[in-house]
């Protein structure tokens, strides 16, 4: 018997190259905010503004060493997600991910939005339409496969790097004197109000500007997960952050105050365009606009990458529609990159109906989310550490506990900083808010029975309610076996769903095209209520319906409508079972975070 064509593959493609894992991470720590907010960070620190980042950097560097550590035990898509859920409890994981989801919705709006007023120095168009565009075609690039999204991620990093590169060439250069008509020069380091113009206390409040240009370096635990070799790829992209905020954050800081005098006006606009203004080369505001404009697309590019890979980890774990799963031919979450498009749709909306309430609220409400997220993978590191065994331990936290309770201090400190301010006190306020909400959100799932923890379904031990999914009629003797493995079946309530497939039900070899649906309905109800009058015979509570022809499909609905805590499929033997080959048990199992026995029918049980 042959395999139906129209099942649908359950699984992210594994399509991004170690290449496009390697220059992710390169270039995930360099957003547009390196570009144009350093210049602020620069006029309200003085010269010292590149140790703000070098404290921040240090602070970056300790996540990313705690997310290397955990992800290359245990490389998983949403990877921390995963981990505050094992360390804190599901809170944490519902938390961790719908907060970090809510952030690069939020972030995707406000780089098309970025994105149109870059293109508006060269086209003179209404800034809604390009915002529009922008997104469509963000959109489109990740719709067509992950592979895509790989190959934009790698020449969009590969441009802000090779920029960020020039301009470490050409600056250290000029500083040293090793340029035409200029000698080595420093001075701007101390000659317009010392090293500390606004006190060493302008370090530490400018953080909280640096620690949002520097957030993205995480996204490459994410996409390691549909990397061939995940290990290998976590390993590499958390080790090399070092050297990446060392050069392209601290070093450039450096050598823009030394170049350009830190309270120049023309740092506000963009102080890479001002150091080489200063530095006479020509068309330097042509230029950099230019890569400006490449590092917003790439963060909208990865923002929505990363946003629908935590919209499918939520979806699986029953904490999002179990729509959301769903994946095409491609291995594309199609359904979950559509649904955080929609926010981002709705913020070009607010920026241009309601630019000064709408859309303000919307980015202070997401302003220190990034840092709940960070605080929470810092606890969990501390946790999941003492439980996990040495040998899997492949890439170590740094002098553990120390280090891991000085980064949780740290955030702690930006936290309070940011409500010390009151420029940014309604970011924090309104941030809280948006974890409250999502904390109301958990408990109403949890009430209706979604967002179980795997330790959690491991301890469910008696069955309340039991979802059967019959490619074949179970007979009593199979039944009876499978069931007697289950704790509370005797009482527990049932729901059968039989797919309507003619090749699951044999009509696609004996009927026609024009009547081979129907042969199957007519197939399939037999055996449902075959099904239905085994287990109603055990005086058992059983109700049942015909599925979608997708087996997975079908089982996704029972799951969304009747919630079970146990799931039973019975197929054909493995020689002749489609199910079997496509995988739909292993998938399942995957998928739902609730025990799955496995019956053939007719023949032996195999251990669920």
């Amino acid at each position: 018997m042959t395999g139906s064509t129209d099942l649908q593959p359950t699984e992210l493609k594994r399509g991004l190259k170690q290449r496009h894992l390697t220059m992710i991470a390169i270039g995930g720590v360099i957003g547009a905010g390196l570009f144009v907010g350093s210049g602020v960070v620069i006029n309200e620190t003085g010269p010292a503004a590149f140790l703000s980042y070098l404290v921040t950097g240090v602070l970056i560097i300790l996540v990313m060493r705690m997310l290397g550590e955990m992800a290359t035990a245990n490389p998983t898509t949403g990877s921390f997600a995963d981990y505050a859920r094992k360390a804190l409890g599901g809170w944490a994981g519902f938390s961790v991910a719908w907060l970090y989801w809510y952030f690069w919705v939020i972030v995707v709006g406000f780089e098309a939005v970025a994105g149109a007023k870059i293109i508006t120095f060269w086209f003179d168009a209404p800034l809604w339409l390009l915002s529009l565009g922008l997104m469509v075609l963000m959109t489109a690039t990740n719709l067509v496969s992950v592979g895509s999204y790989g190959e934009f991620e790698y020449w969009f990093a590969g441009i802000k790097v090779f920029a960020i590169i020039a301009f470490l060439v050409l600056g250290t250069l000029y500083v040293l004197g090793v340029w035409p008509n200029h000698s080595f020069d420093v001075s701007n380091l101390t000659s317009h109000g010392g090293f500390f113009p606004n006190g060493v206390g302008a370090i530490f409040s400018s953080i909280v500007v640096v620690v949002f240009s520097m957030v993205g370096a995480e996204i490459a635990t994410v996409a390691a997960a549909e990397s061939h070799d995940p290990e290998k790829a976590i390993a590499k992209a958390t080790q090399s952050v070092i050297l990446r905020v060392a050069t392209f954050f601290v070093g450039s800081m450096f050598l823009l105050v030394c170049i350009v005098p830190w309270n120049s006006t023309e740092l506000g606009a963009s102080p890479y365009v001002a150091a080489f203004t200063e530095m006479g080369i020509p068309y330097a505001d042509q230029v950099m606009n230019a890569v400006v404009l490449t590092a917003v697309l790439s963060c909208l590019n990865s923002g929505l990458y990363t946003a629908s890979r935590m919209l499918f980890v939520l979806a699986a774990r029953r904490e999002a529609p179990m729509r959301l799963i769903t994946v095409n031919r491609r291995g594309v979450p199609v359904w979950a990159i559509l649904f955080s498009t929609v926010i981002g749709f709705l913020s070009v909306i607010a920026a241009y109906v309601s630019p000064d309430r709408v859309f303000t609220f919307l980015l202070n409400s997401s302003g220190a989310v990034i840092l709940f997220v960070y605080l929470l993978i810092a606890l969990s590191e501390f946790v999941l550490r003492r439980r996990t065994p040495e040998a899997d331990l492949k890439v170590k936290m740094w002098a553990f506990p120390y280090l891991t309770i000085l980064a949780a201090v740290g955030i702690v400190a930006v936290l309070v900083q940011l409500g010390v301010k009151s420029e940014t006190r309604s970011q924090l306020l309104l941030s809280l808010l948006s974890w409250g909400v999502v904390l109301v959100l958990y408990a109403v799932t949890r009430w209706q029975g979604g967002s179980v923890a795997p330790e959690e379904a491991a301890d469910t031990t008696r069955a309340q309610r039991i979802v059967v999914l019959a490619n074949q009629t179970i007979e009593d003797s199979a039944l009876h076996e499978a069931l007697h493995r289950i704790d509370g079946s005797e009482t527990a309530e049932y729901f059968v769903v039989v797919p309507a497939n003619p090749v699951d039900t044999g009509d696609a070899e004996r009927e026609g095209a024009a009547f081979v649906w129907e042969a199957a309905a007519r197939s399939a109800t037999e055996r449902l209520d075959q099904t239905l009058e085994t287990l109603r015979g055990q005086g058992l509570t059983v109700d049942g319906e015909l599925g979608d022809y997708r087996p997975l499909v079908a089982l996704d609905k029972a799951m969304r409508d009747f919630r079970p805590d146990h799931v039973v499929i019975s197929t054909h033997p493995e020689d002749r079972s489609t199910w079997l080959r496509h995988g739909v048990v292993a998938d399942a199992r995957e998928r739902y975070d609730v025990p799955v026995q496995h019956v053939v029918a007719r023949e032996s049980v195999v251990g669920g």
